[in-house]
Protein backbone atom coordinates (compact mmCIF):
# COMPACT_ATOMS: atom_id res chain seq x y z
CA UNK A 1 0.00 0.00 0.00
CA UNK A 2 1.46 3.19 -0.71
CA UNK A 3 1.35 6.66 0.99
CA UNK A 4 -1.69 8.01 -0.84
CA UNK A 5 -3.34 4.52 -0.21
CA UNK A 6 -2.56 5.06 3.67
CA UNK A 7 -4.05 8.96 3.64
CA UNK A 8 -6.95 7.53 1.59
CA UNK A 9 -8.05 4.83 4.01
CA UNK A 10 -7.41 7.17 7.10
CA UNK A 11 -9.01 9.85 5.56
CA UNK A 12 -12.33 7.45 5.26
CA UNK A 13 -12.09 6.55 9.05
CA UNK A 14 -11.66 10.34 10.06
CA UNK A 15 -14.71 11.65 8.18
CA UNK A 16 -16.76 8.50 9.14
CA UNK A 17 -15.50 9.35 13.06
CA UNK A 18 -15.84 13.61 12.81
CA UNK A 19 -19.12 13.70 10.07
CA UNK A 20 -20.57 10.38 10.16
CA UNK A 21 -20.31 9.89 6.62
CA UNK A 22 -19.69 6.58 4.71
CA UNK A 23 -18.63 5.81 1.15
CA UNK A 24 -17.25 9.30 0.64
CA UNK A 25 -14.00 9.52 -1.67
CA UNK A 26 -12.11 12.89 -1.78
CA UNK A 27 -9.25 13.52 -4.57
CA UNK A 28 -6.19 13.16 -2.78
CA UNK A 29 -3.11 14.83 -5.37
CA UNK A 30 0.76 15.04 -5.09
CA UNK A 31 1.22 18.70 -4.27
CA UNK A 32 2.39 20.81 -6.81
CA UNK A 33 1.85 24.18 -5.88
CA UNK A 34 4.21 26.79 -3.66
CA UNK A 35 2.32 25.66 -0.56
CA UNK A 36 3.61 23.31 1.91
CA UNK A 37 2.57 19.72 2.05
CA UNK A 38 3.25 16.48 0.49
CA UNK A 39 -0.41 15.84 -0.96
CA UNK A 40 -3.56 17.78 -1.91
CA UNK A 41 -6.62 16.43 -0.92
CA UNK A 42 -9.39 18.30 -2.57
CA UNK A 43 -12.75 19.01 0.11
CA UNK A 44 -15.08 20.56 -2.45
CA UNK A 45 -17.68 17.18 -2.76
CA UNK A 46 -17.91 17.49 1.31
CA UNK A 47 -19.73 21.39 1.11
CA UNK A 48 -23.28 19.85 -0.17
CA UNK A 49 -23.46 17.57 2.05
CA UNK A 50 -22.37 18.93 5.44
CA UNK A 51 -23.77 22.93 4.04
CA UNK A 52 -20.32 24.06 5.72
CA UNK A 53 -17.86 26.08 3.36
CA UNK A 54 -14.87 24.25 1.97
CA UNK A 55 -12.25 26.27 4.59
CA UNK A 56 -14.29 25.03 7.64
CA UNK A 57 -14.18 21.32 6.56
CA UNK A 58 -10.88 21.77 5.46
CA UNK A 59 -9.49 22.96 9.26
CA UNK A 60 -12.01 20.36 10.56
CA UNK A 61 -10.27 17.68 8.44
CA UNK A 62 -6.87 18.58 9.17
CA UNK A 63 -7.43 18.55 13.09
CA UNK A 64 -8.65 15.09 13.09
CA UNK A 65 -5.74 13.52 11.16
CA UNK A 66 -3.48 15.05 13.07
CA UNK A 67 -5.21 14.22 16.53
CA UNK A 68 -6.27 10.37 15.01
CA UNK A 69 -4.22 9.57 13.46
CA UNK A 70 -0.39 9.10 13.38
CA UNK A 71 0.24 10.55 9.77
CA UNK A 72 0.79 14.24 9.67
CA UNK A 73 3.39 16.64 10.52
CA UNK A 74 1.44 19.62 9.87
CA UNK A 75 -1.17 20.51 7.62
CA UNK A 76 -2.72 24.11 5.59
CA UNK A 77 -6.17 24.88 4.21
CA UNK A 78 -5.88 26.99 0.81
CA UNK A 79 -9.16 27.74 -0.83
CA UNK A 80 -10.90 24.23 0.77
CA UNK A 81 -7.66 22.49 -0.37
CA UNK A 82 -6.24 20.87 2.45
CA UNK A 83 -2.74 20.35 2.24
CA UNK A 84 -0.62 18.14 4.32
CA UNK A 85 2.93 16.92 5.20
CA UNK A 86 3.02 13.38 6.24
CA UNK A 87 5.71 12.33 8.59
CA UNK A 88 8.95 11.73 7.69
CA UNK A 89 8.99 7.76 8.46
CA UNK A 90 6.37 7.06 6.30
CA UNK A 91 8.49 7.23 3.39
CA UNK A 92 11.15 5.88 5.29
CA UNK A 93 9.43 2.78 5.60
CA UNK A 94 7.32 3.43 1.95
CA UNK A 95 10.50 3.00 0.39
CA UNK A 96 12.00 -0.37 2.76
CA UNK A 97 8.17 -1.84 1.75
CA UNK A 98 8.97 -0.75 -2.32
CA UNK A 99 12.31 -2.23 -2.13
CA UNK A 100 11.50 -5.39 -0.34
CA UNK A 101 8.30 -6.01 -2.54
CA UNK A 102 9.71 -4.78 -5.91
CA UNK A 103 10.37 -8.38 -7.57
CA UNK A 104 7.03 -9.76 -6.60
CA UNK A 105 4.42 -10.15 -9.06
CA UNK A 106 0.79 -11.15 -7.73
CA UNK A 107 -0.63 -13.85 -10.19
CA UNK A 108 -3.78 -13.29 -11.76
CA UNK A 109 -4.26 -16.91 -12.56
CA UNK A 110 -5.97 -15.84 -16.24
CA UNK A 111 -4.23 -16.96 -19.39
CA UNK A 112 -4.53 -13.63 -22.46
CA UNK A 113 -3.03 -14.76 -26.03
CA UNK A 114 -1.91 -11.57 -28.07
CA UNK A 115 -1.73 -11.98 -30.96
CA UNK A 116 0.87 -9.03 -33.32
CA UNK A 117 2.89 -8.77 -36.19
CA UNK A 118 1.18 -11.55 -38.28
CA UNK A 119 2.74 -10.55 -41.93
CA UNK A 120 2.05 -11.76 -45.82
CA UNK A 121 5.03 -14.46 -47.24
CA UNK A 122 5.13 -12.09 -49.97
CA UNK A 123 7.00 -9.01 -48.50
CA UNK A 124 9.90 -7.87 -46.33
CA UNK A 125 8.42 -6.30 -42.97
CA UNK A 126 8.01 -2.25 -42.94
CA UNK A 127 7.73 0.41 -40.83
CA UNK A 128 4.11 -0.57 -39.81
CA UNK A 129 4.80 -3.73 -38.59
CA UNK A 130 7.42 -2.09 -36.48
CA UNK A 131 4.97 -0.40 -34.78
CA UNK A 132 2.88 -3.41 -34.67
CA UNK A 133 5.56 -5.48 -33.40
CA UNK A 134 6.75 -3.22 -31.00
CA UNK A 135 3.26 -2.72 -29.98
CA UNK A 136 2.39 -6.26 -29.38
CA UNK A 137 5.16 -7.36 -27.33
CA UNK A 138 5.19 -4.66 -25.22
CA UNK A 139 1.19 -5.34 -24.11
CA UNK A 140 2.44 -8.75 -23.59
CA UNK A 141 5.56 -7.77 -21.17
CA UNK A 142 3.57 -5.82 -19.39
CA UNK A 143 0.55 -8.25 -19.30
CA UNK A 144 3.14 -10.38 -17.58
CA UNK A 145 4.15 -7.83 -14.72
CA UNK A 146 0.75 -7.38 -13.76
CA UNK A 147 0.47 -11.13 -13.01
CA UNK A 148 -1.54 -12.73 -16.27
CA UNK A 149 0.09 -15.74 -17.96
CA UNK A 150 0.58 -14.39 -21.51
CA UNK A 151 0.99 -16.11 -24.59
CA UNK A 152 2.38 -14.38 -27.63
CA UNK A 153 1.34 -15.98 -30.97
CA UNK A 154 1.15 -14.47 -34.07
CA UNK A 155 -1.19 -16.28 -37.35
CA UNK A 156 1.41 -16.03 -40.73
CA UNK A 157 -1.00 -15.13 -43.87
CA UNK A 158 0.83 -17.25 -46.10
CA UNK A 159 -1.78 -18.06 -48.62
CA UNK A 160 -3.65 -16.02 -51.21
CA UNK A 161 -3.82 -14.19 -54.22
CA UNK A 162 -0.86 -12.05 -52.56
CA UNK A 163 1.34 -14.73 -52.39
CA UNK A 164 0.48 -16.57 -55.35
CA UNK A 165 1.72 -13.40 -57.03
CA UNK A 166 5.04 -13.11 -56.53
CA UNK A 167 5.30 -17.26 -56.94
CA UNK A 168 4.07 -16.34 -60.39
CA UNK A 169 6.62 -13.78 -60.95
CA UNK A 170 9.77 -15.82 -60.04
CA UNK A 171 7.94 -18.47 -61.73
CA UNK A 172 8.07 -16.93 -64.87
CA UNK A 173 10.61 -13.80 -64.35
CA UNK A 174 13.16 -15.72 -61.75
CA UNK A 175 15.45 -17.39 -63.87
CA UNK A 176 15.76 -19.99 -61.03
CA UNK A 177 17.45 -17.07 -59.02
CA UNK A 178 17.89 -17.96 -54.61
CA UNK A 179 18.20 -15.75 -52.11
CA UNK A 180 21.64 -17.30 -51.47
CA UNK A 181 22.74 -16.75 -54.89
CA UNK A 182 22.01 -13.41 -54.80
CA UNK A 183 23.22 -12.79 -51.11
CA UNK A 184 19.25 -11.16 -50.60
CA UNK A 185 17.57 -11.81 -47.66
CA UNK A 186 14.71 -13.99 -48.49
CA UNK A 187 11.88 -12.02 -47.55
CA UNK A 188 13.47 -8.86 -49.83
CA UNK A 189 14.24 -11.58 -52.50
CA UNK A 190 10.53 -12.85 -52.38
CA UNK A 191 9.17 -8.99 -51.82
CA UNK A 192 11.15 -8.00 -55.22
CA UNK A 193 8.92 -10.41 -56.79
CA UNK A 194 6.19 -9.00 -55.72
CA UNK A 195 6.91 -5.69 -57.12
CA UNK A 196 7.89 -7.01 -60.40
CA UNK A 197 3.94 -8.75 -61.24
CA UNK A 198 2.79 -5.49 -59.93
CA UNK A 199 4.76 -3.83 -62.83
CA UNK A 200 3.84 -6.41 -65.42
CA UNK A 201 0.42 -6.48 -64.55
CA UNK A 202 0.33 -2.59 -65.17
CA UNK A 203 1.99 -2.97 -68.45
CA UNK A 204 -0.80 -5.65 -69.52
CA UNK A 205 -3.57 -3.41 -68.26
CA UNK A 206 -2.50 -0.36 -70.16
CA UNK A 207 -1.85 -2.75 -73.19
CA UNK A 208 -5.65 -3.80 -72.77
CA UNK A 209 -7.15 -0.53 -72.35
CA UNK A 210 -5.12 0.55 -75.32
CA UNK A 211 -7.13 -1.87 -77.36
CA UNK A 212 -9.99 -0.21 -76.27
CA UNK A 213 -11.12 -2.72 -72.96
CA UNK A 214 -12.63 -0.33 -70.03
CA UNK A 215 -10.06 -0.30 -67.19
CA UNK A 216 -12.19 -2.23 -64.62
CA UNK A 217 -11.96 -4.95 -67.37
CA UNK A 218 -9.23 -5.04 -68.36
CA UNK A 219 -7.55 -5.52 -64.66
CA UNK A 220 -9.89 -8.43 -64.41
CA UNK A 221 -8.86 -9.29 -68.16
CA UNK A 222 -5.06 -9.16 -67.66
CA UNK A 223 -3.45 -12.55 -68.39
CA UNK A 224 -1.35 -12.44 -65.20
CA UNK A 225 -3.84 -12.15 -63.06
CA UNK A 226 -5.94 -15.08 -64.58
CA UNK A 227 -2.79 -16.83 -63.89
CA UNK A 228 -2.56 -16.17 -60.40
CA UNK A 229 -6.18 -16.87 -59.72
CA UNK A 230 -5.38 -20.13 -61.28
CA UNK A 231 -2.37 -20.93 -59.05
CA UNK A 232 -4.41 -19.73 -56.59
CA UNK A 233 -6.80 -22.77 -57.11
CA UNK A 234 -4.14 -25.27 -57.82
CA UNK A 235 -2.64 -24.74 -54.05
CA UNK A 236 -6.12 -24.98 -52.73
CA UNK A 237 -6.49 -27.94 -54.80
CA UNK A 238 -3.23 -29.67 -53.53
CA UNK A 239 -1.14 -28.93 -56.80
CA UNK A 240 2.14 -30.61 -55.77
CA UNK A 241 4.17 -28.25 -58.02
CA UNK A 242 2.34 -25.31 -57.29
CA UNK A 243 2.58 -26.85 -53.57
CA UNK A 244 6.03 -27.34 -53.82
CA UNK A 245 6.76 -23.70 -54.96
CA UNK A 246 4.93 -22.50 -52.33
CA UNK A 247 7.11 -24.44 -49.43
CA UNK A 248 10.50 -23.00 -51.17
CA UNK A 249 9.61 -19.36 -51.19
CA UNK A 250 7.80 -19.05 -48.08
CA UNK A 251 10.84 -20.92 -46.33
CA UNK A 252 13.41 -17.89 -47.97
CA UNK A 253 10.91 -15.58 -46.33
CA UNK A 254 10.44 -17.07 -42.99
CA UNK A 255 14.34 -16.74 -42.57
CA UNK A 256 14.45 -13.19 -43.39
CA UNK A 257 11.14 -12.43 -40.90
CA UNK A 258 13.23 -13.89 -38.16
CA UNK A 259 16.64 -12.27 -38.75
CA UNK A 260 14.13 -9.17 -38.60
CA UNK A 261 12.34 -10.05 -35.28
CA UNK A 262 15.53 -10.44 -33.69
CA UNK A 263 17.59 -7.26 -34.13
CA UNK A 264 13.59 -6.15 -32.95
CA UNK A 265 14.01 -8.22 -29.98
CA UNK A 266 10.77 -9.36 -30.57
CA UNK A 267 9.28 -12.75 -30.09
CA UNK A 268 6.62 -15.79 -30.25
CA UNK A 269 5.49 -18.29 -28.21
CA UNK A 270 3.36 -19.77 -30.95
CA UNK A 271 2.89 -19.24 -34.43
CA UNK A 272 -0.03 -20.29 -36.77
CA UNK A 273 -0.18 -20.51 -40.61
CA UNK A 274 -3.69 -19.66 -42.58
CA UNK A 275 -2.63 -22.52 -44.69
CA UNK A 276 -3.82 -24.93 -42.01
CA UNK A 277 -6.86 -22.78 -40.45
CA UNK A 278 -8.59 -21.52 -43.80
CA UNK A 279 -9.60 -24.96 -44.12
CA UNK A 280 -11.43 -25.04 -40.38
CA UNK A 281 -13.26 -21.49 -41.34
CA UNK A 282 -14.75 -23.33 -43.79
CA UNK A 283 -16.16 -26.22 -41.77
CA UNK A 284 -17.74 -23.15 -39.71
CA UNK A 285 -19.42 -21.67 -42.99
CA UNK A 286 -21.11 -24.75 -42.85
CA UNK A 287 -21.83 -25.10 -39.02
CA UNK A 288 -23.47 -21.82 -39.67
CA UNK A 289 -25.46 -22.65 -42.54
CA UNK A 290 -26.86 -25.48 -40.91
CA UNK A 291 -27.69 -23.39 -38.03
CA UNK A 292 -29.44 -20.65 -39.86
CA UNK A 293 -27.08 -18.52 -38.46
CA UNK A 294 -25.56 -17.65 -42.36
CA UNK A 295 -27.13 -18.01 -45.85
CA UNK A 296 -26.59 -18.81 -49.58
CA UNK A 297 -26.90 -16.67 -52.47
CA UNK A 298 -28.39 -17.97 -55.37
CA UNK A 299 -24.60 -18.03 -57.03
CA UNK A 300 -23.24 -19.95 -54.10
CA UNK A 301 -22.17 -17.33 -52.16
CA UNK A 302 -22.04 -17.58 -48.18
CA UNK A 303 -23.10 -14.42 -46.24
CA UNK A 304 -24.00 -12.92 -42.51
CA UNK A 305 -26.62 -10.88 -42.37
CA UNK A 306 -25.59 -8.33 -39.43
CA UNK A 307 -27.81 -5.33 -40.79
CA UNK A 308 -29.95 -6.07 -37.22
CA UNK A 309 -26.51 -5.09 -35.45
CA UNK A 310 -26.09 -2.04 -37.15
CA UNK A 311 -23.36 -3.60 -39.74
CA UNK A 312 -23.90 -4.69 -43.07
CA UNK A 313 -24.11 -7.78 -45.10
CA UNK A 314 -20.38 -9.48 -45.20
CA UNK A 315 -19.23 -12.47 -47.72
CA UNK A 316 -17.74 -15.31 -45.90
CA UNK A 317 -17.51 -17.60 -49.01
CA UNK A 318 -17.00 -16.78 -52.61
CA UNK A 319 -19.02 -18.31 -55.01
CA UNK A 320 -16.31 -20.36 -56.51
CA UNK A 321 -15.58 -22.03 -53.03
CA UNK A 322 -12.54 -19.95 -52.04
CA UNK A 323 -12.46 -18.26 -48.64
CA UNK A 324 -12.17 -14.76 -47.60
CA UNK A 325 -9.88 -13.36 -44.73
CA UNK A 326 -13.60 -12.85 -42.64
CA UNK A 327 -13.20 -16.81 -43.26
CA UNK A 328 -9.75 -17.45 -41.90
CA UNK A 329 -10.04 -15.43 -38.75
CA UNK A 330 -12.96 -17.39 -37.92
CA UNK A 331 -11.60 -20.55 -37.74
CA UNK A 332 -8.24 -19.42 -36.45
CA UNK A 333 -9.92 -17.74 -33.47
CA UNK A 334 -12.16 -20.92 -32.57
CA UNK A 335 -8.82 -23.28 -33.32
CA UNK A 336 -6.42 -21.13 -30.80
CA UNK A 337 -9.92 -20.86 -28.07
CA UNK A 338 -9.44 -25.13 -28.31
CA UNK A 339 -6.10 -25.42 -28.23
CA UNK A 340 -5.28 -23.21 -25.48
CA UNK A 341 -6.80 -22.55 -21.72
CA UNK A 342 -7.22 -18.60 -22.69
CA UNK A 343 -9.44 -16.16 -20.68
CA UNK A 344 -8.96 -13.37 -23.85
CA UNK A 345 -7.57 -12.91 -26.95
CA UNK A 346 -6.12 -9.51 -28.47
CA UNK A 347 -5.97 -8.56 -31.72
CA UNK A 348 -2.90 -5.98 -32.24
CA UNK A 349 -4.15 -4.74 -35.90
CA UNK A 350 -4.11 -1.47 -37.27
CA UNK A 351 -7.13 0.80 -37.45
CA UNK A 352 -8.06 0.05 -40.64
CA UNK A 353 -8.90 -2.93 -39.51
CA UNK A 354 -11.62 -1.59 -36.84
CA UNK A 355 -15.03 -2.52 -39.00
CA UNK A 356 -13.50 -6.32 -39.85
CA UNK A 357 -13.20 -6.88 -36.25
CA UNK A 358 -16.39 -5.41 -35.76
CA UNK A 359 -17.94 -8.03 -37.76
CA UNK A 360 -15.79 -10.76 -36.79
CA UNK A 361 -16.37 -10.61 -32.97
CA UNK A 362 -20.27 -10.15 -33.97
CA UNK A 363 -20.11 -13.31 -36.24
CA UNK A 364 -18.28 -15.81 -33.11
CA UNK A 365 -21.18 -14.54 -31.17
CA UNK A 366 -23.93 -15.74 -33.76
CA UNK A 367 -22.27 -18.90 -34.02
CA UNK A 368 -22.72 -19.32 -30.33
CA UNK A 369 -19.20 -19.44 -28.90
CA UNK A 370 -19.57 -17.81 -25.25
CA UNK A 371 -15.99 -16.35 -25.76
CA UNK A 372 -16.89 -14.09 -28.27
CA UNK A 373 -16.81 -11.04 -25.49
CA UNK A 374 -14.05 -11.80 -24.44
CA UNK A 375 -11.90 -10.98 -27.87
CA UNK A 376 -10.75 -7.08 -28.06
CA UNK A 377 -9.03 -5.86 -31.04
CA UNK A 378 -6.08 -3.49 -29.81
CA UNK A 379 -6.17 -0.65 -32.58
CA UNK A 380 -3.53 1.40 -33.71
CA UNK A 381 -2.70 4.45 -36.10
CA UNK A 382 -0.62 4.32 -38.82
CA UNK A 383 3.06 5.31 -38.89
CA UNK A 384 4.53 7.98 -41.70
CA UNK A 385 8.28 9.39 -41.66
CA UNK A 386 8.26 13.04 -42.72
CA UNK A 387 8.51 12.23 -46.24
CA UNK A 388 4.85 10.85 -46.67
CA UNK A 389 3.59 7.56 -46.38
CA UNK A 390 4.41 3.30 -47.94
CA UNK A 391 3.47 1.42 -50.53
CA UNK A 392 4.54 -1.53 -51.17
CA UNK A 393 3.08 -2.69 -54.59
CA UNK A 394 5.51 -0.36 -56.00
CA UNK A 395 8.70 -1.21 -53.78
CA UNK A 396 9.23 2.42 -52.19
CA UNK A 397 7.87 1.00 -48.65
CA UNK A 398 9.65 1.49 -45.72
CA UNK A 399 11.88 -1.40 -45.18
CA UNK A 400 12.16 -2.32 -41.31
CA UNK A 401 15.96 -3.98 -41.68
CA UNK A 402 16.24 -0.79 -43.14
CA UNK A 403 14.91 1.52 -40.47
CA UNK A 404 16.65 -0.24 -37.98
CA UNK A 405 20.34 -0.18 -39.51
CA UNK A 406 19.48 3.65 -40.16
CA UNK A 407 19.04 4.28 -36.48
CA UNK A 408 22.34 2.21 -35.47
CA UNK A 409 24.26 4.15 -37.74
CA UNK A 410 22.55 7.81 -36.00
CA UNK A 411 23.48 6.50 -32.91
CA UNK A 412 26.95 6.52 -34.02
CA UNK A 413 27.09 9.61 -35.51
CA UNK A 414 25.71 11.44 -32.62
CA UNK A 415 27.65 9.28 -29.90
CA UNK A 416 30.79 10.86 -31.77
CA UNK A 417 29.91 13.78 -32.56
CA UNK A 418 29.34 13.97 -28.78
CA UNK A 419 32.30 12.11 -27.60
CA UNK A 420 30.54 9.94 -25.49
CA UNK A 421 32.46 6.53 -26.16
CA UNK A 422 36.07 7.05 -26.07
CA UNK A 423 37.89 4.83 -24.22
CA UNK A 424 35.55 1.92 -25.56
CA UNK A 425 36.73 -1.30 -27.29
CA UNK A 426 34.89 -1.76 -31.24
CA UNK A 427 32.44 -4.15 -29.38
CA UNK A 428 31.42 -1.88 -26.68
CA UNK A 429 30.86 1.11 -28.86
CA UNK A 430 29.06 -0.70 -30.99
CA UNK A 431 26.95 -2.63 -28.51
CA UNK A 432 26.06 1.20 -27.32
CA UNK A 433 24.41 2.33 -31.00
CA UNK A 434 22.65 -0.98 -31.31
CA UNK A 435 21.28 -0.81 -27.52
CA UNK A 436 20.61 3.51 -28.26
CA UNK A 437 19.62 3.36 -31.82
CA UNK A 438 16.77 0.33 -30.84
CA UNK A 439 16.51 2.28 -27.90
CA UNK A 440 15.16 5.53 -29.48
CA UNK A 441 13.16 3.75 -31.95
CA UNK A 442 11.38 1.77 -29.15
CA UNK A 443 10.89 4.64 -27.16
CA UNK A 444 9.60 7.39 -29.59
CA UNK A 445 6.76 4.80 -31.09
CA UNK A 446 5.65 3.94 -27.67
CA UNK A 447 5.71 6.61 -25.56
CA UNK A 448 2.25 8.02 -28.43
CA UNK A 449 -0.79 6.47 -27.22
CA UNK A 450 -1.52 3.39 -29.48
CA UNK A 451 -4.57 4.90 -30.97
CA UNK A 452 -3.05 8.46 -32.20
CA UNK A 453 -1.28 8.64 -35.72
CA UNK A 454 2.24 8.99 -35.81
CA UNK A 455 4.80 10.78 -37.08
CA UNK A 456 8.29 9.15 -36.53
CA UNK A 457 11.47 11.20 -36.68
CA UNK A 458 14.59 8.66 -36.82
CA UNK A 459 17.01 11.95 -35.89
CA UNK A 460 14.32 13.52 -33.28
CA UNK A 461 14.24 10.60 -31.20
CA UNK A 462 17.98 10.01 -31.22
CA UNK A 463 18.09 12.81 -28.38
CA UNK A 464 20.12 12.40 -24.99
CA UNK A 465 17.93 15.21 -23.59
CA UNK A 466 14.38 15.45 -23.24
CA UNK A 467 11.25 12.92 -23.87
CA UNK A 468 13.56 10.33 -25.54
CA UNK A 469 14.74 6.75 -24.87
CA UNK A 470 18.65 7.73 -25.23
CA UNK A 471 18.19 10.48 -22.38
CA UNK A 472 16.30 7.84 -19.89
CA UNK A 473 19.34 5.05 -20.63
CA UNK A 474 21.64 7.48 -19.68
CA UNK A 475 20.25 8.46 -16.75
CA UNK A 476 20.16 4.72 -15.80
CA UNK A 477 24.18 4.73 -16.92
CA UNK A 478 24.79 7.32 -15.02
CA UNK A 479 23.61 5.62 -11.67
CA UNK A 480 25.63 2.33 -12.89
CA UNK A 481 28.67 4.47 -12.71
CA UNK A 482 27.47 6.12 -9.68
CA UNK A 483 27.30 2.86 -7.86
CA UNK A 484 30.36 1.37 -9.05
CA UNK A 485 32.13 4.26 -7.80
CA UNK A 486 30.71 4.01 -4.39
CA UNK A 487 31.28 0.20 -4.52
CA UNK A 488 27.83 0.08 -3.74
CA UNK A 489 26.42 -2.72 -1.83
CA UNK A 490 22.71 -2.23 0.04
CA UNK A 491 22.58 -1.83 3.59
CA UNK A 492 18.86 -1.07 5.36
CA UNK A 493 18.27 2.53 6.96
CA UNK A 494 15.78 2.32 9.66
CA UNK A 495 15.76 6.18 9.89
CA UNK A 496 16.64 9.10 8.52
CA UNK A 497 15.37 12.83 7.98
CA UNK A 498 14.22 13.43 4.11
CA UNK A 499 14.77 16.26 1.09
CA UNK A 500 11.16 16.88 -0.31
CA UNK A 501 13.71 16.03 -3.50
CA UNK A 502 13.65 12.19 -1.72
CA UNK A 503 10.11 11.75 -0.85
CA UNK A 504 9.13 13.07 -3.93
CA UNK A 505 11.27 10.22 -5.64
CA UNK A 506 10.23 7.81 -3.30
CA UNK A 507 6.57 8.78 -4.67
CA UNK A 508 7.27 7.84 -7.99
CA UNK A 509 8.67 4.94 -6.91
CA UNK A 510 5.77 3.70 -5.00
CA UNK A 511 3.78 4.02 -8.46
CA UNK A 512 6.06 1.37 -10.87
CA UNK A 513 3.26 -0.89 -10.05
CA UNK A 514 -0.09 0.97 -10.17
CA UNK A 515 1.23 2.68 -13.61
CA UNK A 516 1.98 -1.16 -14.34
CA UNK A 517 -2.02 -2.80 -13.69
CA UNK A 518 -3.34 0.96 -15.48
CA UNK A 519 -1.26 -0.07 -18.32
CA UNK A 520 -2.50 -3.80 -18.41
CA UNK A 521 -5.64 -2.84 -17.97
CA UNK A 522 -5.70 -0.39 -21.14
CA UNK A 523 -3.07 -1.53 -23.01
CA UNK A 524 -0.98 1.42 -23.07
CA UNK A 525 2.55 1.34 -23.51
CA UNK A 526 2.96 4.73 -23.45
CA UNK A 527 1.36 4.60 -19.98
CA UNK A 528 4.58 3.33 -19.05
CA UNK A 529 6.59 5.32 -20.93
CA UNK A 530 5.85 8.58 -19.48
CA UNK A 531 6.27 7.00 -15.95
CA UNK A 532 9.62 6.02 -16.75
CA UNK A 533 10.18 9.58 -18.19
CA UNK A 534 8.72 11.37 -15.56
CA UNK A 535 10.79 8.71 -12.49
CA UNK A 536 14.33 9.88 -14.91
CA UNK A 537 13.08 13.60 -14.52
CA UNK A 538 12.69 13.44 -9.85
CA UNK A 539 15.92 11.31 -10.13
CA UNK A 540 17.51 14.11 -11.97
CA UNK A 541 16.22 16.39 -9.65
CA UNK A 542 17.11 14.64 -6.54
CA UNK A 543 21.22 14.30 -8.13
CA UNK A 544 21.36 18.33 -8.34
CA UNK A 545 19.80 18.91 -5.40
CA UNK A 546 20.91 15.54 -2.83
CA UNK A 547 24.83 15.51 -2.57
CA UNK A 548 25.60 11.81 -2.48
CA UNK A 549 28.94 10.50 -1.81
CA UNK A 550 30.52 13.84 0.29
CA UNK A 551 28.24 13.55 2.79
CA UNK A 552 29.47 13.51 6.66
CA UNK A 553 26.55 11.30 8.06
CA UNK A 554 27.05 7.67 6.12
CA UNK A 555 23.63 6.66 6.44
CA UNK A 556 22.45 9.86 4.18
CA UNK A 557 24.80 8.42 1.72
CA UNK A 558 23.81 4.67 2.31
CA UNK A 559 19.91 5.79 1.67
CA UNK A 560 20.60 8.36 -1.25
CA UNK A 561 22.76 5.28 -3.15
CA UNK A 562 19.88 2.91 -2.01
CA UNK A 563 17.48 5.07 -3.43
CA UNK A 564 19.43 5.59 -6.86
CA UNK A 565 20.22 1.62 -7.10
CA UNK A 566 16.16 1.00 -6.39
CA UNK A 567 15.45 4.07 -9.17
CA UNK A 568 18.13 2.18 -11.73
CA UNK A 569 16.45 -1.43 -10.93
CA UNK A 570 12.96 0.89 -11.73
CA UNK A 571 14.18 2.05 -14.91
CA UNK A 572 15.19 -0.85 -16.31
CA UNK A 573 12.58 -3.15 -15.62
CA UNK A 574 10.32 -0.40 -17.08
CA UNK A 575 12.47 -0.09 -20.17
CA UNK A 576 12.37 -3.65 -20.54
CA UNK A 577 8.67 -3.48 -20.68
CA UNK A 578 9.33 -1.46 -23.64
CA UNK A 579 11.88 -4.13 -25.24
CA UNK A 580 14.30 -1.55 -24.33
CA UNK A 581 17.56 -2.65 -23.26
CA UNK A 582 20.61 -0.95 -21.25
CA UNK A 583 24.07 -0.37 -21.22
CA UNK A 584 26.48 0.09 -17.77
CA UNK A 585 28.56 2.81 -19.78
CA UNK A 586 27.40 5.57 -22.36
Amino acid sequence: MNIKDIIDQKLSEVILNVFQLKDINLEIQENKTEFEGDFTIVTFPLVKQLKKNPESIGVELGEALTTQTELLESFNVVKGFLNVKVKNQFFVDQFQSVNSDFENIEKKNSTVMVEYSSPNTNKPLHLGHIRNNLLGFSVSQILKEAGYDVIKSQIINDRGIHICKSMLAWEKYGKGETPDAENIKGDKFVGNYYVKFDQEYKKEIAELIEQGVSEDQAKKEAPLMKEAQKMLLDWENGDEKVRNLWNEMNSWVYKGFNETYSRLGVSFDQIQYESNTYILGKDLIQEGLDKGVLYQKEDGSVWCDLTDEGLDQKLLLRSDGTSVYMTQDLGTAVERFKQNNIQKLIYTVGNEQDYHFQVLFKILGKLGYSWADQLYHLSYGMVELPNGKMKSREGTVVDADDLMQEMHDIAKSKSEELGKLENFTEEEKNDNYESVGMGALKYFMLKVDPKKKMLFNPEESIDFNGNTGPFIQYTYARIQSLLTKASFEFKEIYSIDLSQSEKELIMQLANYKVVVARAAEALSPALVANYVYDLVKSYNSFYQSSPILNQEDKNITQFRLNLSDLTAKTIKKSLSLLGIGTVNRM
